[in-house]
């Protein structure tokens, strides 16, 4: 298990990480979500004894990363695909970290099947890898010494898709052998069909949690007009808060059937009217994290 509680970083007067808080239990998978900047990696990096948090404590197992006994043998991690010695072989770097965690060398052999790494690609020097190659080095790298907790950082970057089926198995299994997952990504449709439970954090604070049904469940009612300010007048005349979503809709937290009405008593055309938890992850992700997103897109001005 993974607990962090009331962890806070500050850089100057910039705080990276503010107040977080949450669990990731064993035999779930638990996905980590966030804009680039909101706080991810630094909240993993406390994890593992990397950064020291300025407040708050991050624990696995009850133990914090520096007080656990041969820490390679009980947590697997991946935090940067690309920081491995670009000049030794994959197989060096399995065997090197076998030798430090005092595994038999047959480990290495038996990871580099498990990641799909075949023997001629085993001999390849990290510097000529691709991505993808990287990425299932380091995933061999953090079960080599059959860890029951993982934390990956973004571990889909660079997979192709056979490669992305591959891991969401490999983690899912991993999982309902007891294991504890944190990952985190950015490919959302991914943490989707693998994750358990859903941390999202925006400004270096947790805006959401919980499972996918439970977040998506208190999302409302989306609507999407043709006049979108005539509508968000509507709305508030009616008394109904409404908060911008996705491209030009509207979520409100009142039934589809009320917001029916009050658009045909306003005499307002819709393009879409549905319960908020069909429009999926992404759409939730983008609302919870607005104020942290770095893209935003407007035709204001634009005369199209």
């Amino acid at each position: 298990m993974i607990e962090l509680q009331g962890v806070t970083k500050s850089y100057g007067g910039y705080t990276a990480v503010d107040d977080v808080s949450f669990v990731a239990q064993p035999g779930r998978v638990t996905g980590f979500l966030g804009p680039n900047g909101a706080g991810k990696s630094t909240s993993m990096r406390i994890m593992v004894g990397l950064t020291p948090p300025d407040r708050g404590t991050a624990t696995i197992g009850g133990l914090r990363y520096h007080d656990i006994p041969n820490p390679g043998r009980h947590v697997g991690v991946l935090l940067d695909a690309s920081a491995q010695h670009a000049g030794r072989t994959g197989r060096e770097v399995l065997a090197l970290t076998a030798l430090t965690l005092g595994l038999p060398e047959l480990k290495v052999d038996e990871m580099l099947e498990l990641v799909g790494l075949n023997e001629s690609e085993s001999k390849r020097r990290v510097r000529n890898y691709s991505l993808g190659m990287r990425q299932r080095l380091g995933i061999a790298n953090a079960l080599i010494g059959d860890p029951s907790v993982l934390i990956l950082d973004e571990p889909a970057n660079g997979l192709d898709p056979a490669g992305i089926h591959w891991m969401r198995s490999l983690l899912r299994s991993y999982a309902q052998r007891g294991g504890t997952v944190l990952l985190s990504s950015h490919l959302l449709h991914e943490v989707e069909m693998i994750a358990d439970e859903m941390v999202v954090i925006g400004r270096g604070r947790i805006v959401a949690q919980g499972t996918k049904a439970e977040l998506l469940k208190t999302a409302g009612t989306f609507v999407k007009a043709e006049h979108p300010q005539k509508m968000a007048a509507a709305l508030a005349e009616a008394g109904v808060k409404a908060s911008v979503s996705g491209d030009g809709g509207l979520r409100t937290e009142i039934e589809p059937i009320e917001v029916g009405r009050i658009a045909a008593s306003a005499g307002l055309v819709l393009a879409e009217l549905r319960p908020a938890d069909g429009a999926g992850l992404e759409e939730l992700f983008l609302e919870l994290t607005a104020d942290d997103a770095r893209e935003r897109v407007t035709t204001e001005g634009v005369s199209l």
